[in-house]
């Protein structure tokens, strides 16, 4: 392969899975063409193809680089907060934030996951990507709990299937009525008080 199209797939990499969001959020999922992705994108349907072999290839894509910014924004937001100055209340405060481009991620996966309701193979292939999400998630959430003395007293990818939950039920309500339930309203008021009953001081380690 040239170098150059080595050094350039990268670019039409990122390219194609930031127009598939936007076009996927506008037309929906299963409506929307992989000719419309790439015509919001400036490639033709031979670069898509170098790039993923399907619409749910591509899907599942946004949905790892997605949870990648996630777990990343959380990680800083959370280590920002001073191990001295650190209290529940205000950690659930800081992982509770909602970037207004959220919606639109919100819209593609919420249909995505309807239909991996109705469809076997691509539940079976979604539950392997939440999983990933869930196993990083609950590995986060356990170091930055431990940096400050504190311990599960559950089990971490449990807790971790439940901080989704509510985060995704939570949206729902937000998007439909953002006046009355601002998104991440939920969190802030309810994830110091969950997190308080789930957690305790951590004891010596053994010698």
């Amino acid at each position: 392969m040239p170098k150059g199209t080595t050094k350039r797939r990268p670019v039409t990499r990122a390219a194609l899975l930031e127009a598939a969001l936007a076009v996927f959020a506008e037309h929906g999922f299963q409506a929307a063409t992989i000719e419309q992705v790439c015509t919001r994108a400036g490639y033709t349907r031979g670069a898509f193809y170098s790039n993923f072999g399907s619409k749910e290839e591509l899907f599942l894509a946004l949905f790892d680089q997605h949870s990648q910014e996630i777990l990343d924004r959380l990680s800083e937001l959370a280590d920002a907060l001073p191990a001295g100055d650190f209290t529940l209340a205000e950690f659930a405060g800081r992982i509770a934030r909602i970037d207004p481009a959220e919606r639109d991620w919100y819209l593609v996966s919420t249909e995505f996951t309807l239909l991996a309701i109705r469809d076997p193979q691509a539940g079976w292939v979604l539950a392997r990507h939440d999983a990933r999400l869930r196993a990083e998630l609950a590995r986060g959430l356990t170091a930055q709990l431990e940096r400050v003395g504190l311990r599960l007293t559950v089990d971490a990818e449990e807790l971790a299937r439940l901080l989704i939950a509510i985060r995704e039920g939570g949206l729902a309500q937000s998007y439909v009525e953002p006046d009355v339930l601002p998104p991440g309203e939920l969190e802030r008021r309810f994830l110091g008080t969950i997190l308080g009953a789930v957690t305790e001081a951590a004891g010596p380690a053994a010698s």
